[in-house]
């Protein structure tokens, strides 16, 4: 079986996902030797502390971005009222 590439080096999420999932199905159905399960095992921790800091880091990204709209968000009904004024001197 071709060994991926199992360099510490950082890789997408997406391609350390795939990685962590081949391995949980190769250690769920190979019958695999002790030391190749340990290692395995290694590998699939690392990739998920890669995994759950990526998300981690998302997250707060994403948490920033939302209270970075609330202020525009709270601005919006005051247009209204603003254009209802302008009807006003319409009239």
């Amino acid at each position: 079986m071709p060994k991926k590439d199992q360099s510490n080096e950082p890789q997408s999420f997406e391609k350390s996902l795939q990685e962590l999932e081949d391995i949980v199905n190769r250690m769920e159905s190979d019958q695999l030797p002790l030391e190749e399960l340990i290692a395995q095992y290694e590998r699939g921790a690392s990739l998920l502390a890669q995994c759950e800091s990526t998300l981690e880091s998302a997250k707060k990204r994403l948490e920033t971005i939302a209270k970075g709209e609330k202020p525009a968000a709270a601005k919006s009904p005051s247009t209204p009222s603003s254009s209802d004024d302008d009807e006003i001197r319409l009239f």
